[in-house]
């Protein structure tokens, strides 16, 4: 009975330590990198890109950083001339979600600038408790701000959205231009779940059971898409390497469980502020959607309403969409660019006119 009863000890002391073990909040993980890239606004710290990241993009990419906090760095890439682009990618991926929609933009006409959110891809990773909406919205600011852009069109999905949002409503005025794909804007009214997983992986061991010991959220991506094959095994590890050999991979739980859940969530304050940011926009716009999206394919009805003169492409993709379908996301962020400048054209005349009067 007593080796039993000490046995039993020992398995519930061995849980109690595992489970702690899986729920710390993590260490700050500050990247280095080599060298440095000059750009207008300045002197940035380049990061060189490791082979396996490097062998997807052209020599012409600039990789740098952006330190926004001591110790906290945004890994941009950035490539091309000309009218800025500001592409925000979402959970769990990175910057480069956006390479193969680099490959069909003019880029001697646009400068398209990539950053990838703290926590994931080469960005510095943080203690889960320091992954709040609040705190990524000010992290992308800041990157706006030491690029000293004046202007942009702005691209978001999944996280990327309110996240790249609320970074832009920092900043009035920058923001011209915008091509929505899937994502959300609006705050929750009521209780709700996003998906069954983002309902079962915000309790306490379970979550972290399911997406940091049990299974690998990279290697789940296919499962998102409407063409599985869309993520093979090389683009997994293009956005899961960096991460899980880190030696802090809290981003992707931490980011699943941002997403509000009812209008109490610490993420509904900011998420507020947002939607009335958006709801007073009035520039050129496009969706984009992914039909095949299990996550946010019913958010379409919502942007529409946010967008509601903007038109809108629905296709057969889903959810990282970026993967499936570049050619018509760059066709739509093009035909958005050609109307700002038009529009900025326009704008001198209306004033000279103005003014003769």
């Amino acid at each position: 009975m007593k080796i039993v009863l000490f046995f039993l000890v020992a398995l519930l002391a061995a849980a109690v330590a595992f489970a702690f073990a899986i729920t710390r909040d993590g260490e700050l993980v500050t990247p280095q990198g080599s060298g440095t890239v000059t750009l207008d606004a300045g002197t940035f710290e380049a990061f060189p890109l490791p082979d396996y990241a490097a062998k997807h993009v052209s020599e012409r990419y600039k990789s740098y950083f952006v330190e926004v906090e001591p110790g906290i760095k945004v890994h941009v890439l950035e490539v091309g001339s000309g009218f800025p682009l500001f592409l925000q990618h979402g959970n769990p991926t990175s910057g480069f979600l956006y390479r193969k929609i680099v490959e069909e933009l003019p880029t001697d006409r646009v400068r398209v600038i990539m950053p990838t959110l703290v926590g994931l891809g080469f960005s510095s990773k943080v203690p889960a408790s320091e992954h709040t909406l609040d705190n990524h919205i000010r992290w992308l600011n800041s990157v706006l701000t030491q690029l000293k852009l004046s202007e942009l069109v702005y691209v978001g999905q999944d996280w990327g959205g309110p996240t790249g949002m609320g970074g832009l409503a920092q900043s009035p005025g920058l923001l011209k231009g915008a091509v929505l794909l899937n994502t959300g804007f609006n705050a929750p009214t009521g209780p709700m779940d996003l998906s069954p997983a983002h309902a079962t992986v915000k309790t306490p061991v379970v979550g972290e059971l399911m997406i940091n010991v049990i299974f690998s959220i990279f290697e789940r991506l296919p499962e998102m898409q409407g063409d599985p094959a869309s993520i093979p095994q090389e683009v997994q590890e293009l956005y899961g390497r960096p991460v899980l050999e880190s030696g802090n991979n809290k981003a992707p739980l931490a980011m699943m469980r941002m997403v509000p859940d009812g209008p109490d969530h610490p993420s509904v304050p900011a998420q507020r502020r947002i939607e009335k940011y958006v709801l007073g926009l009035d520039i050129p716009a496009e969706i984009v959607w992914g039909m095949n999206d299990p996550i946010l394919a019913k958010g379409l009805p919502s942007m529409k309403q946010n967008f509601p003169i903007a038109p809108v492409t629905e296709t057969e993709a889903g959810h990282f969409l970026q993967e499936e379908v570049p050619v018509e996301i760059a066709a739509a962020l093009m035909r958005v660019v050609d109307q700002v400048q038009i529009l900025e054209q326009q704008a001198p005349a209306d004033s000279a006119v103005v003014e003769e009067q």
